[in-house]
């Protein structure tokens, strides 16, 4: 298996490195190291903190062993040799702490393993074949799961109209509720609200992924994105405010190239400038949720979205969602919003304040935190388009090959039809 890993190592980056903090544990992975056909030198006296140092001034191996032994902070160190080692390491911590918190906590980092000390010679040649094996294995790249990965972008078309929670209630449904791997891009640098919705706190993996693009790899994501539950994995920033965004776009496109492989689902919350700045990142998205309200500016900026994806993303399919809506209190009635933007909408959410509250009371989306809701049942009805939808782009790209109308191709009279139900439901909630 050396072989075969050495024929694949890029450039001049060794094979293995390990970074020991004691004498007993280095003779017992010598000999290991040796019958897989590497070099004992690569076996160095010192912990993480060596490893560190180390590579901060030279290439990281395909495979790193760390000993956490030394380390008082062994989560937060994990994240600075993560600052120095280079896409696609897999990395291997020893430890003498026998914690199962603590054990969970490094995995979820983005470590291959955990080892206990005392070390067996069993117990590191399994680990480190199963690290060659990780190596060897196609990259994430199975083209099948690839195609069938669906990515759907949630737009506000005004600021307020709950885009945010549509998109965080989308994401946790395809997670929790459908059993997709579902990955949430909270594109407001500065402002964004994914995490503070989830409770959780956002990190610093999108910062990372803007400062350093060249890191994106699949690593990357398992160590930068945190975790809601076992299905739903978020990247989001809380960017200081006197800190303007500077970037070309291009990690979010890398960002989102990785989750195509990575999960089944994305779900990007994309506020309306980040559409205007870089409208290359609805290059890989199949459905275009556009949050609205019944207003009349609502009505023109929906037109104008509408028109704009049509020249710049005319593989998208958009989804029209008029969300918070109000019987009697609406600025302008559903039938005067549709004759202005020229088609149906598709969903309707009614307004329900108290559930909203109870929502941010308990940290949770909208959806998960009031799953019998009125409100909460047309969100499900969004879900199921959006599935629907995105099997129907892919079997259209089966068979077509030029480019899609604004509705993405579909027969308009046959998808009218069939959303004239879930409408008629949803209105009649209100």
């Amino acid at each position: 298996m050396s072989a075969s890993l050495k024929s694949a190592m890029p450039g001049n980056r060794d094979a293995f490195a390990a970074f020991l903090c004691d004498e007993a544990a280095l003779d017992v992975l010598r000999p290991v190291v040796i019958e897989l056909g590497w070099q004992p030198e690569k076996c160095n006296k010192g912990g993480l903190r060596n490893a560190i140092q180390a590579l901060s001034v030279s290439a990281s191996p395909n495979i790193l062993m760390v000993d956490l032994s030394e380390s008082g902070d062994p989560l937060n160190d994990i994240n600075a040799l993560a600052e120095v080692c280079e896409p696609g390491t897999v990395v291997i911590a020893i430890g003498q702490v026998n914690d199962v918190r603590l054990y969970r906590d490094l995995l979820a980092s983005g470590i291959h393993d955990y080892l206990l000390k005392p070390l067996s010679a069993s117990v590191l040649r399994d680990s480190l074949n199963q690290a060659q094996a990780v190596f060897a294995a196609p990259r994430m790249s199975d083209e099948d799961k690839a195609k069938r990965h669906i990515s759907t972008a949630v737009i506000g078309t005004r600021g307020g109209v709950g885009a945010s929670t549509l998109a965080t209630s989308l994401a946790w449904n395809f997670a929790a509720e459908r059993n997709l791997a579902t990955a949430m891009l909270d594109l407001d640098v500065h402002f964004g609200t994914g995490a503070l919705t989830l409770d959780l706190e956002p990190g610093r993996g999108l910062t990372d992924a803007i400062d350093n693009p060249s890191r994106i790899d699949g690593l990357f994501i398992e160590r930068a994105m945190i975790r809601a539950n076992e299905n739903l994995a978020i990247l989001s920033a809380e960017a200081p405010i006197n800190q303007p965004l500077m970037t070309d776009g291009s990690a979010f496109m890398q960002l989102q190239d990785e989750f195509k492989h990575a999960f089944d689902m994305t779900v990007l919350d994309m506020p309306r400038n980040m559409m205007i700045n870089f409208p290359h990142l609805l290059n890989e998205v199949n459905i275009v949720v556009l949050a609205a309200e019944m207003s009349l500016a609502s009505a023109r900026d929906t037109i104008r979205i509408l028109s704009w994806l049509k020249t710049n993303a005319p593989h998208a399919t958009p989804l029209i969602v008029a969300n918070k809506v109000q019987p009697g209190a609406a600025e302008i009635s559903k039938a005067d919003f549709e004759a202005s933007i020229e088609r149906k909408i598709d969903v309707i959410i009614p307004y329900d304040q108290k559930a909203a509250a109870n929502a941010a009371k308990l940290g949770k989306t909208f959806l998960e935190a009031n799953s019998g809701a009125k409100a909460a049942a047309a969100i499900k009805q969004v879900s199921q388009q959006v599935i629907r939808l995105g099997h129907d782009d892919e079997d259209e790209g089966e068979t077509e090959s030029g480019k899609k109308s604004l509705l993405g191709g579909l027969d308009l009279k046959g998808l009218l039809s069939k959303k004239k139900e879930p409408v008629a439901a949803a209105e009649a909630v209100e």
